[in-house]
């Protein structure tokens, strides 16, 4: 193989790389996502600097189901994100996040710096309910329930969209062949094209289990704030490093 073609490679392997090139288009994209308070010193401990917390110690816990994304497939995801603040912006901190497909591991981890592990949560309608939950190593770790489609969110296309569009941030580290970091990174990306479809509030609880490889419960449920539901067609671009800790 010629230089040129290896270096126009999507991704490791030669052979049959991991996935394509972006961007990354997804169709019907379903959330459930339960707000809730806890303590603001595990906040302050759970975000890397030079993220800074907001004034009320909030976390946002999502289930995402992904049934129709292109060069990954069909899969879910759940995990944590954080909301902060970044050189006076509101932003999302993606602090843990739990799927069952490889590609989008993979793809997310390189690129972009999710912070993605092997898991089998599943978001799915169970008779009047929306339920959330997320199995790690055979143990049981999060659940999330929520009233099914109980309110119309007023507005909901225009206020999920900014929801969508707001900036998220990762925390990217990769090791080079001698162990040490290579790469240590703030990467920051903003979902584009989106198309809301529709939007719910409704009622939720969530329920958190201790687990040494899927810590969610590090941070514990103090007061429920509300539950979101919405389903969205958006993309996924490339992001941008933010700040760099290898760079004085």
């Amino acid at each position: 193989m010629r230089v040129a073609d290896i270096l126009n490679l999507p991704s490791m392997p030669l052979a049959g790389p991991s996935y394509p090139k972006g961007p990354y288009r997804f169709i019907n994209r379903e959330y459930m996502v339960i707000t809730y308070e806890t303590d603001a010193d595990i906040i302050r401990a759970q975000l890397p600097e030079p993220l800074e917390p907001v004034e009320r110690p909030l976390v946002n816990y999502e289930w995402i189901k992904m049934p129709d994304s292109s060069g990954f497939g069909t899969y879910t995801e759940t995990g944590i994100v954080i909301p902060c603040r970044f050189k006076g912006e509101d932003v999302g901190f993606v602090s843990q996040m739990y799927l069952d497909d490889d590609p989008p591991i993979v793809a997310g981890r390189e690129i972009w710096g999710f912070p993605k592990k092997y898991a089998h949560p599943k978001l799915e309608v169970v008779k009047d309910t929306l339920t959330g939950t997320l199995d790690y190593g055979g143990q049981l770790v999060a659940m999330g329930t929520m009233g099914y489609k109980h309110e119309a969110m007023s507005g909901n296309g225009e206020k999920t969209t900014a929801i969508l569009s707001k900036t998220q941030v990762n925390l990217k580290i990769i090791p080079g062949e001698d162990g040490r970091h290579d790469i240590c990174q703030l990467v920051a990306y903003n979902l584009t094209d989106i198309t809301v479809k529709g939007s719910w509030l409704g009622p939720g609880r969530l329920h958190l289990v201790p687990h040494v490889n899927a810590p969610v419960a590090d941070l514990p449920v103090r007061k429920i704030i509300g539950a979101h539901h919405f389903i969205a067609d958006l993309t996924l671009p490339y992001g941008r490093v933010v700040h760099d800790y290898l760079k004085p």
